[in-house]
């Protein structure tokens, strides 16, 4: 869906007549005030007609590629990995990390927070009200989302709540009404797609807590824990009303209890969360299952403000991000940086005619390609590498969620003529995740130093390319270059000449792309025989062009055009029960003399040459 809306940008900018340039706009109107965060906020599959929903975006505030969204969540299980969908109509929280416009179940949605009145409740519920919670139903006509801002009002608790953020922190404004029992709580163990198998929080002073929350493929996330993605949210909070009278509460989650996407919805879960002891008198806890609360007076309309530092690094590093960028800071001073950040990106493009409503469809695209690959290292430039140790650079900024396949034909192209500096970023973080990790290779969907293996080819090469002809080649080069063929080499076509089943047709071509791509590289580094070979290796969609149909068939690797299916039922006939059926063969042989001009001649430069009979 993210590549969908990509595209659409690169579509408009030949509709209405793009000016690449770093101007002011010659009007009064910023570009940050076409953007519309709710375009694409919606997980539905009923309105989409598709299992895989609407374009899964988040409303909430951001700042671009920035790590933290400070966005409402609507939902925790489920295919929903921005946490968020239009039609729902109550909020269990506002978290700190979110994706977006992806599928796979999703995941972050971390440090989850509330505002709350009245009695105190361990768990959000459901919607539907079958189990009572925290969330609440919120008032659809004061919902407000602009880049770098959100609000609304939590109808259940008459209070105000507004987002904001910074890029390695955020901020949250409530107004209270007039209550003995308001709080604010915050559910530690939560995750769009699971859960978090384990947390730390530990109060640091009367007005600030700090802590962690480890995320590995146990408690779902990516893929529903297939997507490998072990990652560690560190976390420094601080709130503006003392902590006086505060606690934790702690679900007790079996060893053997499976905490998947599914699973943490189910209703024996739910149970458990629900029953969670409430502990005061500590101010250090760490468990399986574990939430804050801080409990407070209020007069009507006070306002109490939640400032959070978020690292992937470590507590520190949290700390650091906090105190540096949002510490002593008001909130609207937050939300004009914030602000100010957006306009400067998005300036990077401006519009000539069209309606105001196409300029709104225009900088909102132009916005979400400006979400990822979001910003991986704390402002001094450490990181977690592949190997989950502290690496640290401050020649290039450590980007993470490289969508490769999605974006490799849309976002990137994009990015090399209006922010170069992006690509070689995410260029310089794929060789070192393939060095840090040991794997030497570039992985096709990153996410969180996860090799995930999601989608098909080998984005990464069609990336490295592009920039290399460009110009773009801030990064070591030669070290890229051997990664890339190391890529091709355990993804490709070189084992038959073209892929077998599944994906037959997929992959030949887009193995046999990247293949292309690797050559240009080779070319522009003088490596003219190799240059040479992964040309010929480029030539593989050959393999399986049909000359009879005019199109590309999947092949088996046993040579037969069709599928296996086909190669079963027809028994060498061409036609079965009116299934047309090719039993043509790809032969390997040591030396080709007929003539196959429609399918290039020989292979040269793969160990092999071929036959078409």
């Amino acid at each position: 869906m993210l590549n969908r809306i990509i595209l659409y940008t690169i579509f408009c900018l030949f509709l209405f007549g793009v000016s690449c340039t770093a101007k002011k706009q010659g009007n009064s109107i910023f570009p940050s005030a076409y953007v519309n965060p709710f375009i694409g906020a919606s997980t539905s599959v009923g309105a989409a007609g598709v299992y895989h929903g609407l374009g899964k975006t988040f409303p909430g505030a951001t700042t671009p590629f920035g790590m933290v969204q400070v966005s409402p969540n609507t939902i925790t299980g489920g295919d929903n990995s921005p946490g968020y969908s239009d039609e729902h109509r109550t909020i269990e929280g506002f978290a700190f990390t979110q994706m977006s416009g992806v599928g796979w179940y999703g995941d972050l949605g971390n440090f989850l927070v509330m505002p709350t009145t009245g009695a105190m409740k361990t768990i959000a519920g459901k919607e539907d009200g079958s189990i009572a919670g925290y969330r609440s139903a919120y008032n659809k006509a004061t919902e407000v989302a602009q880049a770098g801002y959100y609000g609304v009002d939590l109808v259940d608790y008459r209070i105000k709540a507004e987002a904001t953020a910074a890029p390695h922190s955020g901020m949250l404004k409530f107004t209270f009404p007039q209550d003995k029992s308001s709080r604010i709580q915050i559910d530690l163990a939560r995750r769009v797609g699971g859960t978090s198998i384990e947390q730390y929080v530990t109060k640091v002073d009367e007005h600030s807590i700090k802590g962690w929350m480890k995320c590995t493929p146990e408690g779902g996330g990516w893929g529903n824990g297939e997507g490998k993605a072990d990652y560690t949210v560190y976390f420094y909070a601080y709130f503006s009303k003392p902590l006086t009278n505060y606690g934790f509460w702690r679900a007790d989650i079996p060893v053997n209890q499976s905490r998947k996407r599914d699973d943490v919805v189910s209703i024996p879960y739910l149970q458990k969360v629900e029953n969670a002891e409430i502990i005061h008198g500590k101010d250090e806890l760490q468990g399986k299952h574990l939430g804050f609360f801080s409990d407070f007076a209020t007069r009507q309309d006070e306002v109490v403000t939640l400032q959070v530092g978020i690292s992937f690094v470590d507590m520190d590093g949290a700390e650091r991000n906090f105190r540096d960028e949002i510490k002593g800071k008001a909130f609207e001073q937050v939300r004009e940086e914030a602000k100010q950040l957006w306009d400067r990106e998005l300036d990077r493009m401006q519009v000539k005619g069209g309606t105001e409503e196409q300029k709104t469809i225009f900088y909102t695209a132009l916005y979400h390609t400006m979400i990822d690959p979001r910003t991986f290292a704390d402002l001094d430039g450490r990181y977690r590498g592949g190997d989950q140790e502290i690496h640290s650079n401050t020649t290039f900024t450590k980007r993470t969620i490289f969508s490769g396949w999605d974006v490799f034909r849309s976002q990137f192209p994009l990015q090399t003529i209006i922010n170069p500096r992006l690509v070689s970023d995410q260029l310089n973080s794929l060789i070192t995740l393939a060095e840090e990790s040991g794997r030497a290779y570039f992985e096709r969907w990153e996410l969180l130093n996860a090799y995930s293996g999601c989608m098909i080819g080998n984005p990464a090469l069609s990336v490295l390319a592009d920039a290399y002809v460009k110009g773009i080649r801030d990064y070591d080069v030669e070290k890229a270059y051997a990664y890339a063929k190391n890529t091709s080499k355990l993804f490709g076509n070189d084992k038959l000449g073209y892929s077998g089943p599944p994906l037959s047709i997929s992959n030949t071509l887009e193995y046999a792309y990247t293949d292309w791509c690797i050559a240009q590289v080779a070319k522009g580094l003088g490596k003219i025989e190799e240059a040479k070979v992964f040309e010929q290796k480029g030539q593989a969609y050959r393999n399986i062009f049909d000359t009879e149909k005019g199109w590309f068939r999947p092949r088996l690797e046993d040579g037969f055009l069709g599928t296996m299916a086909c190669r079963r039922s027809c028994q060498g006939m061409v036609r079965y029960n009116g299934v047309e059926c090719l039993p043509t063969r790809l032969v390997r042989t040591s030396r080709y003399t007929g003539d196959d001009s429609a399918y290039g001649g020989q292979r040269k430069g793969v160990g092999r040459s071929y036959g078409f009979f």
